[in-house]
């Protein structure tokens, strides 16, 4: 029986891509792809696919809050992360939001069907360059990740608005997308300012940046 997948990826380049890679894959069925996180949380709704390949930066809803809404309304689907991270901040905070899998985007067409058939199965699965980052200190070179993840300070709904602020939109346009008053987006902006400790917007974006909520060509 195939396995059916949705693939969700922000650059369509990559996205085209990791379509084509994923129709080489014996008993593998693509139900629909995306560069949208809010996109691929309704394609999985109605698709009900066994696997969503999600990647983390997507605009409007990252793909680590996607899965997190995914694996808590449905919970059939398994989800395998697509990062360019290699450290343990990133394949935690993926862990704490449901994720089975964690794959890089350098892994070969045998790694990610491998990692998809793991993943299908309930079986967790992680790339072995996060392997390696994961050991611990006196068994790896390199640098050391065991640093707090400063994005746990904030709530989802937080993180959503502190996206959608780094990526731009105005505070009547965040209320608009969300169905909330512009006082609420202004209330939660206000929290998210002292919870992290920054008196600006641009510092916001500057922090949004760091943590990978967005990227730098947003």
């Amino acid at each position: 029986m195939a396995i059916r997948v949705i693939l969700a990826e922000d650059f369509a380049l990559v996205r085209a891509g990791l379509l084509r890679l994923l129709r080489e894959i014996p008993d593998v069925a693509v139900l629909g792809e995306t560069g949208d996180g809010r996109e691929a949380v309704r394609l999985v709704s109605e698709q009900k696919p066994d696997v969503a390949l999600m990647d983390i930066s997507m605009p409007g809803l990252n793909g680590l809050d996607a899965t997190a809404i995914i694996t808590r309304d449905h919970p059939d689907t398994r989800v395998l992360i697509l990062s360019m991270h290699a450290n343990e901040v990133y394949y935690h905070r993926a862990l704490e939001m449901g994720a089975t899998g964690y794959l890089l985007k350098d892994a070969s067409l045998h790694e990610l069907e491998h990692a998809l058939k793991a993943v299908a199965r309930g079986e967790r699965y992680l790339s072995p360059a996060v392997s390696r980052a994961l050991m611990p200190p006196g068994m790896r070179k390199g640098p050391a990740w065991g640093k707090a993840d400063p994005l746990r300070a904030l709530t989802p709904r937080q993180r959503e608005i502190l996206q959608l602020i780094a990526e731009g939109h105005s505070t009547r346009g965040i209320a608009e997308r969300l169905s909330l008053s512009a006082k609420t987006v202004e209330t939660h902006r206000s929290r998210i300012m002292e919870r992290l400790g920054i008196r600006d917007v641009p510092g916001l974006v500057r922090f949004a940046i760091r943590v990978g909520l967005v990227s730098a060509e947003t």
